[in-house]
Parts: structure tokens; sequence; C-alpha cells
């Protein structure tokens, strides 16, 4: 019987956490943001979702694949009450110079809610962070951030005795990979093989392993995957293997 109660109010308490985690939390206008110089500040809307005031907290951080450095950025205002079902704008300032000319540079963008203090001292409350990459995109850089994806090089490696991919990224600009993943097609009927993927720097070279044991000589394989573009959609592109 005790614990036919105590399940009861575990499942109880849940209901009602996931139910005011449904009706509450922060939301942003995009899935990241890019800053493009010459401009000396850039924008993005948070909005409150719930019915309660709550305050937001937001600031810049590095990304930990890259050089440490000082963040040249400053968010105003940096911390704000939001009322409930109001949206406010978040403006991102870049504070002079420290940056490369020559290559994007990669952040993250944190806002954070903080909930009023409850009530009810027996209530849970929750902090909820959205975290977004930032792109800072020095001016003249050369070619597009659209054919960065285009460009990578892709060609087979050996390592550790079996097959692997290896992707040169030539531009000055980041490439994301949508899901993490690509596609390696034989080009001898429908063998597909995926292997994993991370955001590829500027300049960077990686080696990712395949998943399986494909038999397949370059110039008959294509590797393809999607491409996050400035506006968090997917591109899809189909690019053929090197020798």
């Amino acid at each position: 019987m005790k614990t036919s109660l105590l399940t009861r109010l575990a499942l109880a308490s849940a209901m009602t956490l996931f139910a005011s985690m449904a009706s509450a939390g922060i939301t942003l206008d995009g899935t990241r943001v890019v800053f493009a110089a010459p401009a000396k500040e850039t924008s993005v809307v948070v909005r409150n979702q719930g019915s309660n005031d709550i305050m937001v907290q937001s600031w810049v951080e590095p990304d930990s694949s890259g050089p440490a450095t000082d963040i040249p950025f400053a968010i105003t205002p940096p911390l704000v009450r939001l009322g409930g079902n109001k949206q406010q704008i978040l403006r991102i300032l870049y504070q002079g110079q420290g940056l490369p000319t020559d290559k994007e540079s990669v952040f993250w963008l944190a806002v954070q809610e903080i909930p009023q203090k409850a009530k009810d001292q027996n209530s849970l409350q929750i902090a909820i962070r959205q975290r977004v990459k930032l792109f800072y995109r020095p001016a003249n850089l050369p070619d597009t951030a659209a054919n960065a994806a285009k460009s990578l090089q892709w060609k087979l490696v050996e390592q550790g005795g079996k097959t692997a991919l290896s992707v040169s990224n030539p531009s000055a600009y980041h490439v994301s990979f949508s899901g993490s993943t690509v596609e390696l097609r034989t080009g001898k009927g429908t063998a597909t093989y995926t292997a994993a993927a991370e955001m590829l720097a500027p300049g960077a070279t990686r080696v990712v392993a395949i998943k399986g044991s494909p038999s397949v000589s370059s110039g008959a394989a294509t590797v393809e995957f999607d491409s996050i573009n400035d506006y968090g959609g997917l591109d899809r592109i189909t690019s053929k293997l090197s020798n």
C-alpha cells in the first residue's frame, strides 16, 4: 500500500513539473547568430513563453575548440526583467579589436532564465538556459559562407588499419554538420556508410572513422551531408572524393 501511494505521489509530482515546464521557458529567434563586420553590433530576440515574470541573464562564452581569448563582446541588457508572454531585444556589441581578420571566430551566446522565488517552499524550480553559436565574420573574406560546405575536400585514408575519411576546410568559414553525421556512398548500388562529423573550423583538417568496412575507390564514391546555413536551415551537399 505504501509503495502504491508513493508511486502515485511521484507521478503526480512529475505531471505537475512537466505541466509547469510546458507553460514556461524562454526561446530565441534563431539557432545561431552571425555577427558580420564592419557592423559594430547585432541583436537577438528572447521571448518569455510563460505567464509569470522572470529575470533573463545573458553572456558570451568562448568555444572550447578555439584558442583561449578574452571575450570582445558585451550584451545589453545583460540582466533584464521580462514579463509573461513578452519579448526583449538583446544587443550584442563588439568591443574593438583582437579577433582574426582573415577567418571567422566562434563563441557561444548563453541566455538563462532566472525564475522568481517560489511562494511554495516545496516547489521545484528549474533554470532554463539556451545556448547558440555566435559567429564573428570579418569583412572582405574570400568567397561566401554559402559555398564553404561545397569547398570541403574529402579523401579516404587509413587509420589504425581501417578505412577512414579525411576532411579539410580550405575556406575562411566554419562548416556545421546537421546530425553530426555524413554518408559515404560507394557508387556500387545502395551501399551507404556513416561517419561522425563535428563542426569544422576554417583551415582545419579532421579524420573521422567510418562505421562498417567499406571497400571503395575514390573515383566512384561520394560524400553526402546536410550543412547548417546562416539561417539555421539545411543545405544538402554532395561531394566527390579526391585522390
